[in-house]
């Protein structure tokens, strides 16, 4: 009886690993990828070339189908100037909230991916300008519980601010790369609450006024204004539904050409300019 106790409890604590760790495990069992899967080789590898690398989820990518690899090829055509795209899903198995990048590109940082996760010195090796986002669940933002603790994945105002503050010291270390981040993704009004509404607003509205920095390689969109036009919430004529927090079509297509002019101006040099975030 006792031997039949402990197999169960060995079977119980590693099932128990598997799947607390099951991202990692299924992750450690995979074939090695190569490592242009792991992160993508630019467009163009030519010296005057500006690749730009932009990292996203789903609403990036429908943000992407809006139109913006077209409109760089019709930028290079009609301005002669080898400014190149190109688009990635990243993080490959983790969510882009503040604590994934925080995870990944701080506390997990070096020349090696971590998991299969490109790190900054990595990319920065290869590309100009990084575009990264968060998509909506970023908005899903709980009332503080604490003071905050860097690396906890809890959605909460304290949690964010200090991984932002831990992040905006990494882009530091790579003054020859430019970053735009975009202010977060927001949640339509039947996805959300109030309160959680208007603590998204206050964590945006404090990464514009206060994280972001002018005379810096570090650069804001402003995708929660655009999806919201100053309201709390994703409106309905920009949302998939109702209830679905993607944009839709129309608005990536009215939009795609807003962030690719932001990232023509941060690679002119025109990235401070008031107004145009």
């Amino acid at each position: 009886m006792k031997f039949l106790i402990s197999i169960i409890t060995v079977f119980l604590i590693f099932s128990f690993f598997l799947f607390s760790f099951r991202k990692h495990v299924r992750l450690i069992l995979k074939p090695k990828l190569k490592r242009d899967l792991i992160l993508k080789i630019p467009e163009n590898s030519d010296e005057n070339a500006v690749n730009v690398l932009f990292l996203h989820h789903s609403t990036g990518r429908i943000i992407w189908e809006g139109g913006m690899e077209k409109w760089f090829k019709d930028f290079r055509s009609t301005t002669g100037k080898p400014y190149y795209i190109t688009e990635q899903h990243f993080p490959f198995e983790y969510n882009n909230n503040p604590f994934d990048y925080w995870n990944i590109w701080v506390k997990h940082a070096g020349n090696k991916p971590w998991f299969y996760e490109p790190t900054l010195e990595m990319i920065t090796s290869k590309y100009n300008v990084v575009v990264f986002k968060h998509c909506f669940p970023v908005s899903d933002i709980e009332p503080d519980s604490n003071t905050g603790k860097v690396s906890s994945d809890k959605r909460t105002l304290a949690n964010y601010k200090l991984q932002y503050l831990a992040l905006r010291d990494k882009l530091l270390q790579f003054p020859n790369t430019k970053f735009i981040l975009w202010t977060g993704a927001a949640l339509v009004k039947n996805a959300t609450t109030p309160e959680h509404a208007q603590r998204a607003r206050e964590f945006f509205d404090w990464v514009k006024n206060e994280w972001d920095r002018e005379d810096d390689n570090i650069f804001l969109w402003d995708f929660y204004n655009l999806e919201t036009e100053g309201n709390l919430y994703l409106l309905e004529a920009n949302s998939k539904g109702v209830k679905d927090s993607h944009p839709n079509q129309e608005f990536a297509i009215k939009v795609a050409p807003l962030l690719c002019q932001r990232i023509v101006d941060v690679i002119e040099n025109r990235g401070d300019r008031k107004g145009d975030i």
